[in-house]
């Protein structure tokens, strides 16, 4: 470790060195400075970098050099300037002049090297180029990051979501654990993460305060092709996502009663007999008619119809659980799929939405008709199932002599 606190060398340096790159390197490798000259030049702040070896800033083919002036730092003066190759955070080669200082302890004992950095005046033209990509990069209306081995955060931007307040940079040193709050490497998205460091590229999508984020994970490299840490970009889809779901509603859902149609009836029907079949348990399909709903239109009118159909709509909304389906058969029929249920639990139901049509002080008042098969006593398959519902719906109605209607 370099002595700390720093002496009066290496204070004077950093001071005075405003527009240089000054960076502190312990004899292990290791960054213990770095200077806001040194962020401007290679891109990376010290937060990132502070703690992690100087030589993944160097080509492949500089790091013997280094390693060899690290390894006989306490034995050879330092030299004079020199011309080497380093490497900037977004991948391109930097040609930098630098000259080398020994850091000594109280004792005298090299303890590491403080080297200063300028760019080469060639690679000057390089810069607006760069800062334009980050001014871009920064703007974009997605979400970027990037990570080191162990899942620490270096680099994050996409300040320019709406509903993002984060700014570039800000999550800089945390790392994903701690941002989302999650330390199960099993759950998403920290397992994604780990298959990116194992050099898979994954997709997938991930909701967090009431937004949906497309997602694509990938492993982040170095120029030689070693893994070096993840890369993610997040795709805000909110929008997307509550138009699929408003479209998929309208495609099964009745507009009229918001219950759901025939066509989501059959289909979870059908779903259901072969959860049924796996497990042997019961269910229970309702039919349910709505009487007289000829008459209410005659009388009444249409609106008064339609408002009917609404009305024993709800109350079956309201007596169903969260794990039933309610739906609208077809004109003044209706039906419900009780999941998990017998014909005590069916009667039950059935009961309370008789119950609920009754305490209905709205005019004109209105009766229901309910019949009910169960599987697999009653049937099989979905046409048994419902035409044993049916046959018993409509025995109730013949046998009906009063607004409301026992059902057996």
């Amino acid at each position: 470790m370099l002595p700390s606190p720093w002496d009066e060398q290496v204070l004077s340096a950093v001071l005075d060195s405003v527009e240089e790159a000054i960076v502190g390197i312990a004899l292990d490798g290791s960054i213990e400075l770095w200077s806001q000259g040194a962020e401007h030049l290679y891109g990376y702040t010290a937060a990132e970098v502070k703690g992690q070896s100087f030589l993944s800033l160097l080509p492949i083919y500089e790091v013997p050099a280094l390693q060899a002036v690290l390894a006989t730092a306490g034995a050879e003066k330092m030299t004079g300037c020199e011309t080497i190759e380093r490497l900037h955070k977004m991948g391109s080669k930097v040609s930098v002049t630098v000259r080398r200082t020994a850091i000594k302890d109280e004792r005298g004992v090299v303890t590491g090297i403080l080297e200063s950095g300028r760019a080469e005046r060639q690679n000057t033209q390089d810069i607006p180029s760069e800062a334009q990509l980050r001014l871009l990069v920064e703007q974009m209306p997605v979400l970027l990051w990037t990570t080191d081995l162990r899942l620490r955060i270096t680099s994050n931007w996409g300040s320019d979501l709406e509903y993002s307040e984060i700014d570039a940079g800000a999550l800089v040193g945390r790392t994903v654990s701690e941002y989302l709050k999650c330390n199960d490497t099993n759950t998403s998205p920290m397992a994604h993460h780990y298959a990116a460091l194992r050099g898979e590229s994954v997709h997938f999508e991930y909701e967090r305060q009431n937004r949906v984020l497309d997602i694509h994970l990938g492993p982040l490299r170095s120029p030689s092709g070693e893994i070096i840490g993840c890369i993610g970009v997040g795709i805000d889809i909110t929008q997307r996502k509550r138009s699929e779901e408003q479209v998929r509603y309208q495609a099964t859902h009745d507009a009229l009663t918001g219950l759901a149609n025939y066509r989501e009836l059959m289909d979870a029907l059908e779903r259901e007999l072969r959860r049924a079949e796996r497990s042997h348990h019961s269910f229970t399909v309702m039919l349910l008619d709505l009487d007289d709903l000829k008459r209410i239109n005659d009388r009444f009118g249409h609106l008064a119809g339609n408002r009917a159909l609404k009305r024993l709509a709800d109350v079956m909304a309201g007596q169903c659980r969260a794990t039933d389906l309610a739906a609208r058969y077809g004109g003044d029929e209706f039906a419900v799929l009780l999941i998990d249920s017998d014909e005590r639990m069916a009667q039950h139901v059935a009961q309370r939405i008789e119950a609920g049509v009754r305490d209905d002080q709205e005019e004109p008042s209105i009766r229901v008709s309910i019949g009910m098969a169960v599987y697999p006593g009653d049937g099989r398959t979905a046409q048994d199932l419902l035409g044993a519902a049916d046959q018993a719906l409509y025995g109730r109605k013949r046998k009906a002599a009063c607004p409301n209607v026992t059902v057996g």
